[in-house]
């Protein structure tokens, strides 16, 4: 890997949300008998705690409704969702995790904070905290575009 002091904040930012994700799904697909990918746990994270509507899924996680599907109709298979009509409206599909989808979601969760301690041993704990809330902060890119 070339030296990562060289990069620019943007790419510096997206070359440490890919290694991390990677080492993420490596590590679960290490321990648990369930390959799950990247784009399966996005959507995961999306529909966790609620029944989203596949459209609304679609737009927080900024791929298109076709791929969406493909993903979901995958997920399905594995047992990690459910796809049910809306109450109001049967053309409007819902989904929701199942216990399955749950128990994975919140086995990943756990996976995750032991890498955010690692990180942590590394950099400081200070460090991962202000790391956080610099992250969290808005950044009002969308307004100065305007």
């Amino acid at each position: 890997m070339s030296d990562m002091r060289r990069l620019d904040l943007i790419d510096l930012l997206g070359e440490r949300h890919f290694q991390l994700r990677r080492l993420a799904e490596e590590r679960w697909n290490k321990r648990g008998d369930l390959p799950i990918s990247n784009s399966e746990w996005f959507l995961m994270a999306r529909i966790d705690g609620g029944e989203p509507t596949i459209a609304e899924v679609s737009r927080q996680v900024d791929i298109t409704r076709q791929a969406t599907h493909k993903l979901i109709r995958k997920m399905s298979e594995k047992g990690l969702v459910e796809v049910a009509d809306d109450e109001r409206n049967k053309k409007v599909k819902r989904v929701r995790l199942t216990g399955l989808g749950h128990e994975c979601y919140r086995k990943n969760e756990q996976l995750k904070s032991e890498l955010e301690e690692k990180i942590a041993e590394a950099i400081g704990a200070d460090s991962v905290a202000a790391l956080k809330e610099i992250l969290a902060v808005d950044w009002e890119l969308k307004k100065r575009e305007s």
